[in-house]
């Protein structure tokens, strides 16, 4: 088991021996590191208190149910192996042979250090309970997060895909039903429009033909608050992992959120990450490979700084368990996660970095 001794005056984070950052140096806890290494560490320090994270994944049914899952699993190594390697904002070089041009980096890759082979790819989306959306519920159970999904997410989960079929093309062509060589123009709003049913048929389809081997994906530590103010609970941290065909759930869901009554259907910014991610798949299908670039920039008149968020009413369906009510870990626990005074090298520019940061009591 991994030793929690705090007395260690080198900073740094609870489990993370090896990795390209260099947690003794004030770069390594800026925004765009904190936000991916913390949650690595988390996940650690849950494992050496025995604790699995919740594992969110789909039945036979394509209906979204709760397990466990433990972080060696999720990780594909032990957590307390010195031969683990944390890589973060890292390639995953297994899928590189799915894609034309460079392959998007990942939030963590997990690696073996005496082979330098990838283990597993993880996207962390670290999250604030309760959101704006849900904060003034008087029912903690209804409390939720919003969720940010990135391009690069897209493309990993297709490329979650392309692996199970990359022995078996065949069978995938056999799951794609509809005239999609009938398109002409994909950034052509009207065209793509009438095949919608037929690709979300499709992908049900394909969904239901992996689902027994489904696999993890998004890491989505939580961290909460007392209700909107800056205040963490006494309960506060936790870990959610998704299967990836769990989030390309969550994706076909919030397609409803662009449905308007009584009007013509148009593609925004659920949808059209609906349209991103088929194509990707239905581009495999046909050649091997896809240009997810070029994918990527089909706008539909719609920014593509990311490809769309859902709010915590929305999410809640999803997460709602006793866990997500009351966090597992205590705020009491975060000097065993953050250690050697590194809280001291955050950059307060999010609300979870500055709450640590003005808190200085959680390290007393």
């Amino acid at each position: 088991m991994i030793s929690r001794n705090t007395s260690n005056q080198q900073p740094g984070l609870f489990g993370l021996k090896h990795s390209n950052r260099d947690f003794t140096q004030k770069d390594a806890w800026g925004k765009n590191c904190f936000n991916n290494s913390f949650p690595a560490s988390l996940c650690s320090y849950l494992y050496s208190r025995n604790i699995d994270n919740i594992y969110i994944k789909l039945n036979s049914n394509l209906e979204v149910e709760h397990s466990s899952i433990n972080t060696a699993y999720f990780y594909g190594i032990n957590p307390d192996s010195d031969n683990l390697f944390y890589a973060f904002e890292t390639q995953f070089t297994p899928y590189q042979q799915y894609l034309i041009g460079a392959l998007p980096r990942a939030d963590l890759v997990t690696q073996q250090r005496d082979t330098g082979s990838c283990l597993q790819a993880v996207e962390v989306k670290l999250t604030a309970l309760p959101d704006h959306s849900t904060c003034d519920f008087i029912d903690e159970s209804l409390y939720g997060c919003e969720i940010v999904v990135r391009p690069d997410t897209i493309v990993y989960l297709a490329c979650s895909i392309a692996e199970y079929f990359a022995q078996d093309i065949n069978l995938l062509k056999s799951l794609i039903i509809g005239n999609f060589e009938e398109i002409e123009d994909w950034t052509e709003p009207s065209e793509v429009i009438t095949h919608l049913s037929s690709m979300f048929d499709s992908l049900r389809l394909i969904m239901l033909s992996v689902v027994a081997v489904q696999k993890p994906s998004v890491m989505q530590p939580i961290w909460k608050t007392v209700g909107k103010s800056p205040k963490l609970a006494e309960s506060c941290l936790d870990v959610f992992v998704w299967s990836n065909l769990a989030f390309i759930k969550l994706i076909l869901d919030s397609s409803k959120l662009d449905s308007k009554p009584n009007k013509t259907i148009t593609i925004g910014r659920h949808i059209r990450a609906v349209v991103w991610l088929f194509k990707m798949i239905y581009d495999f299908s046909q050649h091997y490979q896809f240009d997810y670039r070029k994918i990527v920039s089909i706008a539909y008149n719609t920014k593509n700084d990311k490809a769309f968020s859902v709010n915590g009413r929305f999410t809640n369906f999803y997460m709602r368990s006793e866990v997500l009510r009351m966090p597992r870990i205590q705020k009491t626990e975060i000097k065993e996660i953050i250690l050697g005074g590194g809280q001291n090298l955050l950059s307060p520019e999010r609300r979870f970095d500055a709450i640590i940061c003005n808190s200085s009591d959680l390290f007393d």
